[in-house]
């Protein structure tokens, strides 16, 4: 099989395995000015208390040493954009943990590419240090956003990334050189704690890191920025134009259950944690455990109570 074959071949299977979007990289050192804006960002600590995001940052920078002999990477995109929005709820984590949906589904595309040609891989998503949005746009499939996310041109960009890397030459895309957010600001403007910048983001003030990542109390007078969400945030991203052209999901592991649907506002208020469990396990939402949620969800309360 010649290698347009077979890179012809994985995006075929690719797409069959439920990903929307697969275009493939050479791996090779990020550019040096990549590298440079991320060490600033570090040093500026707008990575807040995510320390994971300041180590391995050589295999960070240079994918060929997080794989041995790596010479590929395939980048895929699966669509979660929901068909209902739920209460408190980003919209990433209304189904099952995506992390596993992925790398299932990259390990299942790793089997097929072995019935065709001996190779080897690792499947990763958000699991390893990877600049996942950067190889998505050198593989062709969107731009970053002012928003910082990956936007996929004519699909939006509620979409979870992946990446298989391989040990084979394939046939490379061409990268995504083009931004088309023009002189739109929608998604800073929007931005409550105004985590959102020319200058990119500061994790400290983000409200998703607030409500998933960051242990101990919240901020002073948070819970009115947060309106209603309690894990994560997805107002940088309801705003912006490109999503006018997002389609809801089908995979099944990504629908939410009957349980989180019924789900009240008054429910939320008096979640117990045999609840919590129940209703998240295996979600994403295990990620940040019943205290930290119902921290969260205190915050709104209070917030109610002084606006009523």
């Amino acid at each position: 099989m010649t290698k347009e074959e077979l890179t012809a071949h994985i995006k075929a299977e690719a797409l069959r395995l439920g990903f929307d979007v697969c275009g493939i990289a050479k791996a090779e050192a990020i550019t040096s000015e990549i590298a440079d804006t991320y060490n600033r960002w570090i040093e500026q600590k707008k990575n807040a208390t995510m320390q994971y995001l300041e180590r391995n940052c050589d295999k960070r920078f240079n994918p060929t040493l997080l794989v041995d002999g790596c010479k590929s990477i395939i980048s895929v995109a699966m669509n979660y954009a929901p068909k209902q929005n739920i209460e408190g709820i980003a919209n990433y984590a209304q189904g099952k943990d995506y992390h596993w949906i992925i790398k299932d589904r990259l390990n299942r595309l790793l089997q097929s590419i072995n019935t065709i040609a001996p190779t080897e891989g690792r499947a990763f998503c958000d699991s390893a240090p990877v600049f996942e949005r950067y190889w998505a746009v050198k593989a062709g499939i969107g731009f970053i956003g002012r928003n910082r996310q990956l936007i996929i041109p004519g699909k939006g960009s509620s979409f979870f990334l992946g990446e298989l890397l391989v040990d084979i030459e394939l046939c490379y895309d061409t990268a995504e050189e083009r931004n088309l957010c023009g002189n739109c600001h929608k998604c800073i403007d929007s931005c409550p704690t105004q985590a959102l910048s020319n200058n990119g983001l500061d994790a400290n003030r983000c409200i998703s890191y607030l409500t998933i990542e960051h242990r101990g109390e919240l901020p002073e007078n948070i819970g009115k920025m947060m309106e209603n969400c309690f894990y994560g945030c997805d107002r940088c991203q309801a705003v912006c134009p490109h999503n006018h052209f997002a389609t809801p999901n089908t995979i099944p592991e990504l629908q939410p259950s009957e349980a989180l649907l019924q789900m009240s506002t008054e429910k939320w208020y008096t979640l117990t944690k045999p609840e919590y469990k129940a209703l998240f396990k295996h979600s994403a939402v295990e990620r940040c455990g019943y205290e930290q949620l119902m921290r969260n969800i205190a915050a709104i309360k209070a917030n109610d109570k002084k606006s009523s």
